[in-house]
Formats: C-alpha cells, sequence, structure tokens
C-alpha cells in the first residue's frame, strides 16, 4: 500500500479537525462516514493528532441558562510597567482557578495585539461576581493594567464552534411588529 503524500495526510486531518469542531461527541464510525475515510483510519489520525497537541483537549458547550450564569468578556489595556516578573503568577493562577471561589470560571484567556492586550472570557453566577472577578484583577496587577472593560454576551450566536441551538429567539428577538 502506498503512503499518503504530507499534503494528502495534512488535507486528511484538517478534514477530521473540523469535524471534530463540529461534533467531537460523535461515533468514530459516523465522522468516518462523514470523511470518506475507515474507522481506523479517523482512530489513527486523532491519536497522532492528541500525542503532537495539535488538539488539546475537547470540551462540553453547556446551555448558560441551565447552568444559571452569564457570559462575559474582559478587554484588558496593559500599562507601559513591563510585565515579566508577573507572567508565571498569572499562568499559575489560571491553572488553578482563582477565581473559582468567586464563582466564576474562566473559559479563554488570552493575550491580543490591538487596542487591547488580553481578553478574559468567563461565566458568573451575575453582574455582581462578574465584577468582583474585575475588581480582583484590577487589584492584584493594578500596576500592570491600565483599563479593564467589561461585556456581558447577550446571546451568543455561535460557540466553540457550536451553533446556538436557540438561535430562533435571537429571530424572534429582532423581528419588528
Amino acid at each position: 500500500m502506498a503512503k499518503s503524500s504530507k499534503k494528502q495526510i495534512d488535507q486528511d486531518e484538517k478534514k477530521v479537525i473540523e469535524h471534530l469542531q463540529r461534533n467531537s461527541n460523535e461515533s468514530i464510525d459516523k465522522m468516518a462516514k462523514a470523511c470518506g475515510f475507515s474507522r481506523q483510519k479517523v482512530w489513527r489520525i486523532i491519536k497522532r493528532l492528541e500525542n503532537n497537541k495539535t488538539i488539546w483537549g475537547y470540551t462540553a458547550v453547556p446551555d448558560k441558562e441551565k447552568q444559571g450564569v452569564h457570559h462575559y468578556i474582559m478587554l484588558i489595556k496593559r500599562s507601559n510597567e513591563p510585565a515579566g516578573d508577573i507572567i508565571g503568577d498569572v499562568i499559575d493562577s489560571f491553572k488553578k482557578y482563582a477565581a473559582k471561589n468567586l464563582g466564576v470560571f474562566v473559559q479563554t484567556a488570552c493575550l491580543l495585539h490591538g487596542e487591547y492586550d488580553g481578553l478574559i472570557s468567563f461565566t458568573a453566577k451575575d453582574m455582581g461576581g462578574a465584577t468582583r472577578f474585575v475588581e480582583l484583577i484590577k487589584k492584584k496587577y493594578s500596576q500592570y493594567i491600565h483599563n479593564i472593560t467589561l461585556l456581558e454576551d447577550i446571546f451568543s450566536v455561535k460557540l466553540c464552534g457550536m451553533m446556538n441551538p436557540k438561535i430562533d429567539e435571537l429571530k424572534e428577538f429582532f423581528k419588528t411588529a
């Protein structure tokens, strides 16, 4: 049997990744059928992608209302103070979920290039919990932060690549009488 070219392997991996992003909980049999591959090929591709850390992990996309939480986005603008000394502390805080005692679950934390320097996407029970989390960040890293903007996600059209099953509610919201 001839070995696949690097280009073909990359295309096959991309197809499997795209399918996993749409529904990582689907059976390997269904995924293989959708991709046009054998079950064994899909399994080997997934294992290779997991082993080389192309795939970091898998996640569930829960309904915020059923969880009793709201989704918030914190945008952070750094000060001009060099932040090299605190990076380890920040990373350790995210590893330990330092804000869980506030009822906050951090979903995404990333560095940005542009008007803002950082973004933290998180859930909290209410705006009070979200505000306390912002205040905790401001207090802990005050000399490194110039400004923080807090936004509440009113309706997520798509999360983690998944279309919101309640999309018709958004259509109703925008209907005019």
